[in-house]
């Protein structure tokens, strides 16, 4: 915990820390599944799929490729696979930068929360 940390920590009363705490971080699985919530959930379930299926693709291209015998059908389905494998890979990292998306997003909205109980409590210093 840095310096800046242990400050907001000190500022803040027991009422903030439980509110915080409430709307605190989820884990890994819980972030992959708001992919598939919101208003976008569909552009997330369709790279969900896209993924899956060039993965399902490469898989048995790059099994076709071993078993393959001839050097041309050898670099057909050596071909095939890349482009599938490539095509999984960038469904994935699309969707990991959705997941980091909603994580800056998040966090806004912790720092929104954050701002509005400040407010709150110097309203109610000056009444």
């Amino acid at each position: 915990m840095g310096r800046t940390d242990e400050l907001i920590e000190r500022a803040m009363s027991d009422e903030d820390r439980a509110l915080l705490a409430a709307h605190g971080e989820p884990g890994y699985i819980t972030q992959s599944l708001g992919l598939f919530r919101g208003p976008q959930a569909w552009l997330g379930a369709l790279a969900y799929l896209v993924a899956l299926a060039a993965f399902a693709g490469f898989a048995f291209t790059f099994w076709k490729l071993w078993a393959s015998t001839d050097a041309l059908a050898a670099v057909k389905w050596g071909v095939a696979s890349a482009v599938l494998f490539q095509t999984s890979s960038m469904m994935k990292t699309f969707m990991g930068a959705r997941v980091e998306a909603n994580r800056t997003l998040r966090e806004l909205k912790r720092l929104e929360l954050q701002l509005a109980l400040l407010v709150e409590a110097r309203r109610g210093v000056r009444d």
